[in-house]
């Protein structure tokens, strides 16, 4: 019983959707299916109704399509102003101040984060100067990005070198003595090491 209702379900998924089927058992007494009505003992096999669900309206089977990633917004030019490429920076502090600028200007929502050696030197903003301290002596790179509302990269700088050079007290003196005038005054030109001044060898006149 279970073989007749396999082949009646194999040869309902050949035959339309609408159509009737037909059975009849043949010469060598197996039972076929068919669409179309043979005279004689065939028999009209009653389908079961359909399960299929119609389709919700305003609704397709086609999958939608995505809508395309919008451009996202591209400055013409980004680039350092101060320092120059290549600079020479003189600081007892290790000192600098750095200035980018960018055409056209900052967008809403978009900050500027400067990177000194490949690490950024604080939060981002919307100002384009940055003022920097306790750089170490030797040769540094710089570099500024401007990032969008979600902190992606809209623009980046190439890594511009710069080299800090930090004078010390005894390299100031050697530089440039204490004059009488700065004992006392100068912190490289401590008082108690102030010279005596020469004395006059004109006796003054009463």
């Amino acid at each position: 019983m279970s073989r007749w209702w396999l082949a009646l379900a194999l040869s309902m998924t050949t035959l339309p959707a609408l159509a009737q089927v037909y059975t009849y058992i043949d010469a060598q007494g197996n039972r076929v299916f068919t669409d179309q009505p043979r005279p004689g003992n065939a028999k009209k096999v009653q389908l079961p109704p359909g399960n299929r669900m119609p389709t919700p309206p305003g609704t397709s089977s086609a999958p939608a399509s995505e809508d395309p990633p919008q451009p996202r917004f591209r400055y013409e030019m980004l680039r350092l102003l101060i320092p120059e490429p290549d600079a020479t920076i003189r600081s007892t502090a290790g000192e600098l101040i750095v200035t980018a600028t960018s055409e056209p200007g900052l967008q809403k929502g978009h900050r500027y984060r400067l990177l000194l050696d490949g690490q950024p030197t604080g939060a981002s903003g919307p100002s384009p100067v940055f003022a920097l301290g306790n750089i170490d002596r030797g040769t540094h790179h710089l570099a500024v990005e401007i990032l969008d509302e979600q902190g992606r990269i809209v623009e980046r700088t190439a890594n511009q070198p710069f080299h800090m050079q930090r004078i010390s007290l005894a390299q100031k003196r050697r530089i440039k003595p204490c004059a009488i005038a700065d004992y006392g005054q100068r912190p490289e030109c401590p008082l108690a090491e102030k010279p005596e001044e020469e004395k006059s060898s004109i006796l003054p006149f009463f």
